[in-house]
């Protein structure tokens, strides 16, 4: 019998307390059983060393019954293991790493393969050793010593080895260089957000999945709370695919049970801050009055939001799984309070842009070869005169090498066709130039001042645009430092209005999310300096664009009136 793991209605079982996986048809007898060894595991750091049954909640009973109870036999061969992977999203001090620790052992009290392999895997030292206590102090925790007989626990290597079939279940840090070549039967990757930010995550697991395909009783459980930045890499690829099949969204053939403790959408960006309400947090914790209190939850959430709200927002990825949409801090640009309310309804593309606007302008950022070079178009609406902002990035390769702690990031905007990274060294200038070209074939740049740029080390580009026909009086340099001061006001007053629109590309996101303003006398300064190591290129280059499109432009093929759009228009009055 195929598994759907698609639950539609994982927001309403969240709000009964129910775990958010869809029903499934199990092997009762077989799940009972996996249930009933795990319930006889003991906490082994809490006082009295309660037994699981007791301390666990009932949400991580029902993941051991979804694993262990979905062996199928199959029509032309062996037993199947049906939920072949498990992705957990589940907020801190939920029990994560102690229920990583012992589903692991239950999987090594279960299995009948001998010498088998099976992993606990960190992100760092440190998490990798809080998993190994963790499963050594259950087997020492059995009051019985039935697990001390039968398990050999070598802490040199930081491996517990069954002395009945010589399976080994191994706790290791991540790395290409330890995980290569690896022939698991089971893995757990603990708190796999934090691979976000490493080059090579996607394939040392793509070599793991590889290892595991010979079994057919293989499982891969990946657990772990959101991110404190915006998804990325590899953990942004499988929470977005974990999401795809709860939705319903990817059906063909699937093998990963999403088990996501997350509020709607709808509740974490809304203006009302649905998420801040403490009535809704037992939705995203399903630990709630064993391992995590409501009280202790208050406390932290209160200290947080006095602290401001860079650390009010930190809190909540971490005990809320709210997903940061912008890296808010306390020195943020105020603009980006209002960033994600001011997306336009219908998705803005270039081509779009171009059919809706009566007149557009192009603003440029870009520094040195390992930095990103920023093109934004900014037009104004024919009907709405509302200002409609698209962008795009360039980056050469030389930039991921020398800033890896972005790279994996930079790879995503590329994915999603809002970054290009280039493969010849001119490539950034064909690409603006292309841009602009599509503007001008098409009449919508002004006479002059049609092209803003920061001054500094333009001379290049400046020749590739002269190339295609762009005039000197088009191309203006705009002051950068306080002189954007006007501009960066401008553009929160009308984000606020709702008359400023964009084309909700992640890249403006990041970017928006990484500005720092910095007050200096009666100007605020946003800056490349402020911002540190992360990028606003994309940004700058917008407020470039805002400064021209302050000035009120007319294209080169005249203002567009309603009269123009329709004849049967009629002003009001």
């Amino acid at each position: 019998m195929a598994f759907d793991f698609a639950c539609l209605d994982w927001a309403d079982r969240l709000q009964r307390g129910e775990t958010p996986i869809a029903d499934l048809p199990l092997n009762a007898e077989e799940a009972a059983r996996a249930v009933a060894i795990f319930n006889k595991l003991r906490l082994p750091d809490v006082i009295g060393q309660p037994e699981l049954r007791e301390a666990a909640g009932e949400w991580m009973r029902d993941i051991v019954r979804a694993v262990f109870g979905s062996m199928q036999t199959s029509a032309v061969g062996p037993e199947v293991r049906q939920v072949g992977e498990v992705f957990i999203l589940v907020p801190k001090k939920n029990a994560k790493t102690t229920s990583a620790a012992a589903i692991a052992l239950t999987f090594l009290l279960l299995n009948k393969r001998r010498n088998a392999d099976m992993l606990i895997i960190g992100p760092t030292q440190k998490i990798s050793d809080v998993a190994f206590e963790q499963a050594r102090g259950m087997i020492e925790a059995d009051p019985d010593g039935y697990l001390q007989k039968r398990f050999q626990v070598q802490d040199h290597k930081k491996q517990i080895k069954d002395r009945t079939n010589g399976a080994r279940l191994m706790v290791r840090t991540f790395g290409m260089d330890v995980l290569t070549g690896a022939k698991p039967i089971f893995t757990l990757i603990d708190e796999i957000h934090l691979l976000g930010t490493m080059p090579y995550a996607a394939d040392v697991i793509r070599q793991i999945r590889g290892g595991m395909m010979p079994f057919p009783e293989s499982v891969l459980v990946m657990i772990t709370t959101q991110s404190d930045h915006p998804p990325a890499g590899v953990f942004k690829t499988e929470l977005q695919y974990a999401r795809g099949v709860r939705d319903g969204k990817i059906t063909d053939r699937v093998r990963m049970l999403p088990v996501l403790y997350e509020f709607p959408e709808s509740m974490q960006i809304s203006d009302e801050k649905a998420w801040q309400d403490p009535a809704v947090w037992h939705m995203v914790t399903p630990n709630l009055g064993r391992s995590i209190t409501l009280d202790a939850l208050q406390d932290g959430f209160t200290r947080a939001k006095m602290d401001g709200m860079g650390e009010l927002i930190a809190w909540a990825t971490q005990h809320l799984n709210v997903e940061i949409g912008l890296a808010l801090h306390n020195n943020r640009w105020i603009g980006a309070d209002f960033w994600l309310a001011a997306k336009e309804p219908q998705p803005i593309t270039l081509a779009m842009l171009i059919a809706r606007c009566e007149v557009v302008v192009v603003g440029i950022d870009g520094g040195g070869a390992d930095d990103l070079l920023g093109i934004n178009v900014t037009g104004r609406d024919k009907l709405t005169k509302n200002w409609l902002s698209w962008s795009h990035g360039f980056v050469h390769p030389i930039a991921l090498e020398r800033r890896k702690e972005i790279g994996a990031t930079l790879r995503d905007f590329e994915a999603r066709g809002e970054l290009t990274i280039c493969k010849l060294p001119a490539e950034d200038h064909a690409g603006v130039c292309d841009i602009v070209g599509q503007l001008l074939d098409a009449g919508l740049l002004p006479d002059a001042a049609a092209i803003g740029l920061d001054p500094a080390g333009v001379s290049a580009l400046v020749d590739s645009l002269s190339a295609i026909g762009v005039t000197a009086e088009q191309m203006v340099a705009v002051g950068q430092g306080y002189r954007l001061s006007s501009a960066i006001w401008g553009m929160e007053r009308k984000l606020m209005d709702g008359t400023y629109r964009h084309a909700d590309q992640q890249i403006m996101a990041w970017c928006v999310g990484n500005a720092r303003a910095e007050q200096k006398g009666n100007a605020v300064l946003i800056t490349k300096e402020t911002a540190g190591k992360a990028k606003i290129d994309l940004l700058i280059a917008a407020f470039n664009a805002f400064t021209l499109m302050s000035r009120n432009p007319v294209a080169q093929g005249g203002m567009v009136t309603p009269w123009d759009l329709d004849p049967n228009y009629r002003m009001a009055g």
